[in-house]
Parts: C-alpha cells; sequence; structure tokens
C-alpha cells in the first residue's frame, strides 16, 4: 500500500502516515467516484459526490468546493468517516465493494440521518426533464413567510450553464455555502454537504418567482418563495447588532481550554486593536471566518493587533465542548484564543446573557472591532464566505482597510 502502511500478515492494518486512515478490515472499497443519498422530510433524497481517493482518503465536492476527509476508519464490515473539524461522523455497513449502508450522526444533538453510499460516477441529481426555466441571477427570497417566528429574509446569487446550476443563498447572519444541483424541467434542486450541515433546496419556478421547500438533515423543513430581483440587497451586516445605549465597551472574562480565565483587560490586549469573535466550533461560516482571520494575524502578527474567539458550544458537557475547540484550533491552527464562553445549548438568547451590553446575539458568527483605547468601533453581524463570490472579495477589501486605519490612531 501507498504511504508506507505496515501490512501484518492475513490481517491488514493501515495507519496512513498522512491521512489517519484506519484498516483492520479485509473489504476493498472501489476506488474513484461515489454518490451519497441521505433520505431527509418527505423521504426527499438529498445527495453529493465525493471521492474515494487511492490512500484511502476522501474528498467531498460541492460547487467549487474540494472537502478532504482523512480521519477514515474500516473495521471488518464497518466504517466510520469522521467529518473534518465538526463532530458530524458518517458510521456505516459495508454491503458490498460498492454499497454502504449507514447513518449521518451529530452525537451532541442526538441526530441521525439515513443515508446509502453507492459507486459509479452517478450525476448529483438524476434529470428527468430538459430545463425549462433560468434561475440565473439575483433573487429577493423569504422563508417561512407565514410565521413571525422564523420568518427571515436571504438573497440567492445563482449561476446556470444548460441544466446545471450552482451558487449560494445569503441571509442577514451569513450563507448557505456551496449549492450544487439541475434544473429538471421547472423543477430547481441545489444540496449541499459539509460534515456539519446537510441542505436541501427544491422550488418550482415560473416567470421569475419560485415556491419552494428548504430542508435541513431530516429534523428541519420551511417553505420559500423568491422572485427575481437583480438589484436587491440585504441590510447592511453593521447596522444588526450594536452596543446598548450608555455603552461604548464590551466586557467579559471566559476560560480557555486549560481553565485559564482571560478577559480584555489582560496584558495581551493593551493598547492593541482587538477583534473578539463571537462563535461556534459547529458553524460552517464561523469556520470560514476563522479561517480567514486565522491567515491575517499570521500574515500580521507583528502588529499591535490581538484576535480572541467566543465559542459558543452545544456539545452537553464542558469536557465535549473543550474537545471541540481543541479539534477547532488544532486542524484550522488558529494561534488566538478560543475561549469556551457557554456549553450545553447555542441559544441566542442565552449568549447575548453573556454579553449584556449588546442589542442581542443575532448571528454566529459576530465580530466586534475594539481600538486599542477599548472602544467599540463596529460591529459586523455573519459572515459572507467564499460561496458568495464577490461579497467575500468586499468584506476583504473593507476589512483590510479598516483595520490599517485603527492600527494608525
Amino acid at each position: 500500500m501507498k504511504n508506507g502502511c505496515l501490512v501484518i500478515s492475513m490481517v491488514m492494518l493501515f495507519i496512513s502516515c498522512k491521512n489517519e486512515v484506519n484498516r483492520v478490515s479485509e473489504n476493498v472499497l472501489k476506488k474513484g467516484i461515489w454518490k451519497a443519498e441521505l433520505t431527509v422530510q418527505d423521504n426527499k433524497l438529498l445527495p453529493f459526490n465525493f471521492k474515494l481517493n487511492e490512500d484511502e482518503s476522501i474528498t467531498i465536492f460541492n460547487a467549487e468546493e474540494k472537502i478532504i476527509v482523512n480521519e477514515v476508519e474500516i473495521i471488518g464490515d464497518s466504517i466510520i468517516i469522521q467529518m473534518p473539524v465538526y463532530e458530524g461522523v458518517l458510521k456505516g455497513k459495508i454491503v458490498s465493494n460498492e454499497i454502504i449502508r449507514g447513518e449521518f450522526v451529530k452525537p451532541s444533538l442526538q441526530r441521525t440521518v439515513p443515508f446509502i453510499l453507492k459507486h459509479g460516477d452517478f450525476q448529483r441529481f438524476e434529470v428527468i426533464n430538459e430545463s425549462n426555466a433560468d434561475v440565473e441571477g439575483s433573487w429577493e427570497m423569504v422563508f417561512s413567510a407565514h410565521s413571525k417566528k422564523d420568518r427571515y429574509i436571504a438573497k440567492g446569487i445563482f449561476q446556470q450553464v444548460a441544466g446545471k446550476v450552482i451558487g449560494t443563498i445569503r441571509t442577514t447572519t451569513g450563507d448557505y455555502r456551496y449549492l450544487e444541483g439541475v434544473m429538471d424541467g421547472k423543477t430547481m434542486k441545489l444540496s449541499t454537504f459539509d460534515g456539519a450541515h446537510a441542505f436541501l433546496f427544491e422550488a418550482e419556478v415560473r416567470d421569475n418567482i419560485m415556491y419552494g421547500f428548504f430542508y435541513s438533515g431530516n429534523h428541519w423543513k420551511e417553505p420559500f418563495s423568491a422572485v427575481k430581483n437583480e438589484n436587491y440587497e440585504l441590510p447592511s451586516e453593521e447596522s444588526l447588532t450594536y452596543l446598548k445605549e450608555g455603552y461604548d465597551k464590551i466586557e467579559f472574562s471566559f476560560p480557555d481550554t486549560n481553565g485559564k480565565m482571560v478577559s480584555l483587560n489582560d496584558e495581551r490586549f493593551e493598547n492593541k486593536v482587538v477583534v473578539v469573535q463571537i462563535m461556534g466550533t459547529w458553524c460552517p461560516n464561523c469556520l470560514d471566518e476563522t479561517k480567514y482571520y486565522t491567515q491575517f494575524y499570521n500574515e500580521n502578527k507583528d502588529k499591535n493587533i490581538e484576535f480572541v474567539s467566543l465559542a459558543f458550544e452545544y456539545a452537553p458537557t464542558i469536557e465535549k465542548a473543550n474537545l471541540a475547540i481543541k479539534r477547532l484550533v488544532d486542524k484550522v491552527k488558529v494561534p488566538y484564543p478560543v475561549l469556551l464562553a457557554q456549553y450545553g445549548t447555542s441559544d441566542k438568547k442565552k449568549a447575548n446573557e453573556k454579553l449584556p451590553m449588546l442589542n442581542h446575539v443575532l448571528s454566529y458568527p459576530t465580530s466586534i472591532f475594539i481600538d486599542k483605547k477599548g472602544k467599540v468601533r463596529k460591529i459586523h453581524t455573519g459572515f459572507n464566505g467564499p460561496a458568495t463570490g464577490e461579497k467575500y472579495k468586499e468584506f476583504q477589501e473593507e476589512f483590510k482597510p479598516f483595520i490599517n486605519q485603527l492600527l494608525e490612531e
């Protein structure tokens, strides 16, 4: 085998030097392209494609995104595929070298979604009818329009070539990352799977109007509608979260994974520009933002700037929450403190109790920009990640000059 693996007698034990792939099995799965189908509500199938590589790592494809999964364990007829960073895991039984059945599991939330994995160069979605509608462009969207509690607005940004569709959906709190799918007649079908979220969107499109449903795993379903509107924009990300009247600073004191309390009064943050990130290790938008902040910090750590993340974790115990933080720090190589602000729930109302100077915690992530005197200068709600294209570039073009402005003051 490749990667310097050892073969021990009749039982093969594979420990990949690069990919942490463990095998104690005589089952040899076929390499190449596979198709996964998760069964969500209404017996809808949520598909995605992946490749089983020669070194037995896995590459998951969502439009332009490629997710490398290198924690794979095969024992007998069982396979465990641990997704990177997140706790989500695919647990299955090998039916043959071309078929695996099992469940996508999120242990802390006690959620499971059944799946089947099939070897072969299958298309992501089966197409029955020739494309008969055009979704290219920007769409003004409303989700759960009839519910005051759940209603929210969004912007769909789609690209279509013949019957193939890719894009994303932006909300006031972030984006639904890389979506990929098709037009099947007048039906748009889009999906994504990243180990944290399994999303499926289906909608009928007629005369620049669409109506459909959004499925998240098999625990959530909601309706949405949209009209094509090339001029539509969401509210400014800097207008949604703000300090309550009478405040110009924030204060907190939370432990790191070693139990050491950290606050903005620590010497580390004195006379420095500080970016405070409200986040969770379970949150894909937070991961996108953390990767960007990590890169920026590494390129500018010689300047008077610091980052600190406040993690709001739904893991049920402090031990599991700290393990989730350590996993994120290890996988992304986060060079700044990630503190445990809350565990047992990611409820935003509970999060607001920890930061009562804010009008609300509306989104994970949220970034608070603090100048050298400790004054809050800006609060940015949500994060437009790489899937949003121009919006992601716009964020970077605004972020760097603003930080430089604070550094020069």
